[in-house]
């Protein structure tokens, strides 16, 4: 037998090496597979992990019995949250969680512990939508292939409380709340008491106080909970500083960002003041109202927009409002001191605005003093009075529903003015120190009991295609008179943003603001307009003669189809005309680009644009009258305008007035062939309240007798699919 070389045993073992690789080379190079380790049930919401998105963690953490999601898109649910967390804890002393739902995790759903609650807070947004920071808490909730963590789309014994905020105007009137209630308990969950549904038209304010005695009580019942348990703890700790670095105390900015004036996006929490470039009247002179045009330059400051989006605009308190409450507390000598809040329960209340910050900043700036005051907030206030009878008359407001809707809501009385009606103030005269009862009401109660100032949105009035570097807002300022009572005479009312604006206009001219009326015999010499301080914190909204506006952009839905050669129908009476001149600036735009592309007769495959608009006389609030003219001919009459005039002729033959829905109706023809043959889009912007319902009423009329039936089952059915198709779609408001 021949001897093996070296070389050949070599060979021989690295064959065999290599034919054993091959052969387990899957268990020898397969990734390495983690250890499974199984943690019982009842420690999986350990927060060992330090999870931030596992809310039933930080319950038992913090040995909080509630949990409260709020669905919130203007920031009034969060309130209605933060008041029911404060309330169950005055009354039973249990302490919440109150929780954005966008930044937590629902699959553990069905592990709150047997003795807590949840409570939903949900608002209705848009056309029966849930706000964007509830959306993905909906998909889990509706979806039955969900799971939660026990592996099953179910959460029996699960106890909760439901409250909706909506708009009965609107035709899914509180439907997320429904919805929510249904899901929940279609998976065993149980409801405590009955489902709370809050009416922004009515007054959500008394809904919620009509809704919320009866739940308590079926709470505590439900819960083994007795009232009394808890106390008046406060919510806030504020401090007065001797000193401070001038350039950190916020007065005004919204963020740390503003602030220092960092670069970066300008969005809710730093707005851009944007300079006015042109501001002008757009009512008739004589008119006994006013409407703002605002063009708005947002060159270099990163903002873009598209038609139908909305402005937001950061208004302040008017100067009188500020300081008649800062007399009625007592801080008008103290007005510029600088203050810190700290949250005494982070979990349950965290502080609104930026500190540190001043006494007279925060009434101006950061909360809203010039809303009506709620009734639940007169209790709370009674004790802190300066005399017993303030203290009874304020009780009175808060316990009687029929005193307080007569003379407080009817009267559209804020803080400061029902504090001054209560101590037998004259409210007529301005207010000072001298003239003014001050009531010793701890700041801690003002921050944690007022609502934040809210930015006030308007439709887009302009194209950026036109426009790229504007934005223009269009305006109408309200102004109207309140009811007289027993306690109040009538006297004008003055909406907040608007009159914010009307004063910008005045400033940007160099106009002076127009008395009210001229004061009559034994009358108060007040009868001018509100006054701001428009020139912002730390002079930021002025810059030599040019005056700006605080300003951030939120994207909307409310689009014209892409294809110009489908028919768009338009409703906008009065400012809800404002995106539909944004969106012909943007027709004109694309016929200007296709006329010089492919020549004159371009648009002769266009759908038609067809706007109905309508206002009180042609010569007195006709809007951008002489700017229609131009479009109609830019788009070669593929653009048509109808208008009513209600108080001028012609009038319907019983002499009653003419308005868009009528005019709708008399071009019916045009409209079931541009919607059922031309597959075209409605769009609505305006009143909620009457015109939007009347206008969609009149709509399935047509189509129903267009498709040889009625409103209510043809007509309502298509309705129906052109809002399932988005092809009919409302920027409406009540």
């Amino acid at each position: 037998m021949a001897i093996a070389s070296t070389s050949d045993l070599f060979i021989l073992s690295l064959g065999i090496v290599l034919a054993a690789l091959y052969l387990f080379k899957d268990q020898l190079f397969a990734p390495a597979k983690p250890k499974s380790v199984l943690a019982p049930v009842s420690n999986r919401s350990a927060n060992a992990s330090g999870n931030p998105r596992d809310f039933v963690a930080k319950m038992k953490e913090g040995k909080k019995r509630l949990v409260i999601f709020y669905g919130s898109q203007t920031g009034t649910a969060e309130e209605y949250a933060i008041r029911i967390a404060k309330e169950a804890k005055s009354k039973f002393g249990l302490t919440s969680l109150v929780c954005d739902p966008e930044e937590y995790d629902f699959d553990n759903l069905d592990q709150v512990p047997d003795d807590s609650a949840v409570f939903f807070v949900m608002a209705t947004y848009g056309e029966g939508e849930p706000t964007d920071n509830a959306v993905t808490l909906m998909e889990n909730l509706r979806d039955s292939s969900f799971e939660f963590s026990n592996g099953a789309h179910r959460l029996d014994g699960l106890k909760y409380v439901i409250f909706g905020l909506g708009n009965r105007t609107y035709e899914h009137f509180n439907a997320i709340a429904r919805i929510v209630d249904k899901e929940l308990a279609d998976m065993g969950a149980r409801r405590i008491g009955d489902r709370g549904e809050g009416d922004d038209d009515r007054s959500m304010e008394e809904d919620y106080l009509e809704w919320k005695d009866k739940m308590w009580d079926a709470f505590a019942r439900e819960m083994g909970v007795e009232e009394g348990q808890g106390g008046d703890t406060p919510d806030f700790a504020v401090h007065e500083l001797d000193s401070h670095p001038p350039e950190k105390v916020y007065l005004g900015e919204l963020s740390a960002r503003a602030l220092t004036k960092t670069k970066g996006i300008h969005d809710a929490k730093n707005p851009y003041p944007a300079p006015i470039k042109a501001a002008r009247e757009l009512f008739a002179a004589g008119a006994d109202r006013n409407c703002v045009h605002l063009e708005l330059d947002v060159d270099g400051s990163g903002i873009t927009y598209q038609h139908g989006d909305h402005v937001g605009v950061w208004p302040s308190n008017p100067d009188l409002e500020v300081v008649r409450l800062l007399c009625a507390l007592g801080l008008y000598h103290k007005k510029d001191t600088i203050i810190n809040i700290d949250s005494l329960d982070p979990a349950l209340a965290k502080v609104p605005f930026p500190v540190p910050t001043t006494y007279a900043t925060v009434l101006r700036h950061y909360i809203d003093i010039s809303a009506l005051v709620g009734r639940q907030m007169l209790g709370a206030l009674s004790k802190f009075a300066p005399s017993p009878a303030a203290g009874e008359l304020l009780r009175a407001y808060n316990q009687d529903k029929e005193l307080y809707a007569r003379v407080v809501a009817g009267g559209c009385l804020k803080l400061g003015e029902v504090l001054q009606l209560a101590a037998g103030d004259d409210l007529h005269a301005r207010p000072t120190p001298e003239n003014t009862t001050a009531w010793p009401v701890p700041f801690d109660i003002i921050v944690s009991s007022v609502p934040r100032l809210q930015p006030r949105y308007y439709s887009i009035s302009s194209s950026p295609k036109l426009f790229p570097n504007q934005i223009h807002v269009t305006a109408v300022v309200l102004k109207y008179e309140s009811a007289q009572s027993e306690k109040v005479a009538q006297r004008w009312v003055y909406g907040v943003g608007s009159n914010f604006l009307l004063n910008l206009k005045f400033a940007a001219n160099g106009e002076d603001a127009p008395l009210v009326s001229e004061p009559a015999e034994g009358e108060p010499a007040v009868v001018s307009k509100p006054k701001y301080a428009i020139e912002g914190p730390r002079n930021s909204y002025k810059e030599g003669s040019v005056y700006k506006v605080p300003i951030h952009v939120r994207r909307s839905t409310f689009r014209l189809p892409t294809n110009p050669k489908t028919p768009v129908i338009m409703v906008g009476p009065g400012t809800g005309v404002a995106p539909f001149r944004g969106f012909i600036q943007e027709r004109v735009a694309l016929a200007r680009r296709t006329i010089e592309k492919n020549g004159p007769g371009a648009l002769a495959d266009w759908g038609r644009i067809t706007l109905f608009y309508g206002c009180r006389k042609s010569t007195e609030d006709f809007l951008y009258k002489d700017e229609w003219p131009k479009y109609a001919e830019e788009l070669q009459g593929k653009f048509v305008m109808h208008t009513a005039f209600s108080r001028e002729p012609p009038y319907k033959p019983d002499g009653s007035k003419i308005y868009v829905q009528d005019l709708i109706w008399e071009d019916r023809a045009n409209i079931a062939d541009a919607i059922l043959n031309g597959k075209g889009y409605v769009y609505v912007c305006g009143d909620a309240k009457n015109m939007s319902k009347a206008v969609e009423d009149t709509i399935a009329r047509i189509l129903g007798e267009a498709k040889g039936g009625s409103a209510e089952v043809e007509g309502a059915a298509e309705l129906k699919l052109l809002k399932e198709r988005s092809r009919l779609m409302l920027d409406v408001w009540s």
